[in-house]
């Protein structure tokens, strides 16, 4: 009896399910009864049920690709990054070392880090020793602790879901995200594709600002133009928070999440600034890359010359 290669892939994919899911009952924690009370049949198997966010097919996936996102869009010269909701203390070391400080917050509903997270980012922080963490407590979509315009990145991995389930609000924290955003920051995120019905991108990509008008030469407040300033507020120009937006679906996944990239809109008058800036990063960029292939050289020179003097003494 021959076993075509369909019927070999199916035997093992339902393997591995079932492997899967014996195995994920072992997360579940068991509550002991209540003293003096009978526990019926229902209530016994209603303790095995699996008690985590997220299927393991699923965690294992968007955190790979959570830490790359983090390694490889993070800028050069970033110093400080923000998480949005903290749970553990896996952005330590997804973020390179080149960053100097990381803040914290919270998606829990009494806006505080837990104590496991705070052990975990402790021990992260001195086995890398990199990143300074800053622990805030503070609600992921409230960063009453955090000013306009001082963080260079802000990352939220997973975080939309929670906020939703704890009453929060996951499109404030985007606002929030982009309000302490730099001119030029990045936001960071591999979140659930949809969120109550709700496209996650969508938001991010309609998320607008109103252009503020011109003060160059302010007329004085007339009574009776109060009318026309009521139209003219009604027309004003509204422009994207966000303008280069990349992303991608995560595959191989059971539930749809996406990742992605915004870089924050630059206000006109530090557009000079920001090519400025732009042009040291790809300097050192380059002065990094001829340090690297002069290293190589140097280390090629005297490889032959170990090599043409081990030559010469046996001679």
């Amino acid at each position: 009896m021959t076993v075509t290669n369909t019927q070999m892939r199916s035997q093992i994919f339902c393997i591995f399910v079932f492997f899967l899911v014996s195995s994920c009952c072992a997360f579940s924690p068991y509550a002991k009864p209540a003293p003096f009370s009978r526990i019926s049949q229902d209530a016994k198997r209603s303790r095995l049920i699996l008690k985590m966010g997220m299927d393991m097919v699923t965690y294992l996936r968007t955190e790979w690709i959570s830490a790359s996102l983090c390694t490889n869009q993070t800028p050069r010269d970033a110093e400080v990054c923000l998480q949005l909701g903290t749970e553990d203390g896996r952005a330590v070391t997804f973020i390179p070392r080149s960053v100097k400080t990381l803040l914290t917050s919270s998606a829990d509903k009494d806006g505080k880090i837990s104590v496991s997270a705070r052990r975990q980012l402790k021990q992260n922080e001195e086995n890398r020793k990199a990143a300074q963490v800053k622990i805030i407590d503070q609600y992921a979509d409230e960063l009453a602790e955090v000013e306009d315009e001082t963080v260079d990145v802000v990352i939220s991995l997973q975080c939309a879901q929670r906020l939703l389930e704890n009453g929060r609000s996951w499109k404030k924290s985007v606002q929030e995200a982009a309000r302490v955003l730099k001119p030029g920051g990045r936001f960071l995120w591999v979140e659930q594709t949809e969120l109550d019905g709700e496209s996650y991108l969508s938001y991010i990509e309609n998320l607008c600002v109103q252009r503020m008008p011109s003060t160059e030469n302010p007329e004085p407040a007339d009574a009776s133009a109060s009318e026309n300033e009521k139209e003219d507020d009604e027309s004003l120009d509204t422009y994207p928070i966000f303008n280069d937006i990349g992303w991608d679906d995560v595959n191989l996944i059971l539930v749809p999440h996406i990742a992605g990239l915004a870089v924050k809109a630059i206000d006109p008058t530090q557009l000079a600034q920001a090519a400025e800036r732009e042009e040291q990063n790809r300097m050192a960029d380059l002065s990094m890359a001829a340090f690297e292939r002069g290293l190589k050289k140097r280390k090629k020179r005297r490889k032959k010359k170990k090599s043409a003097e081990g030559e010469g003494g046996d001679n």
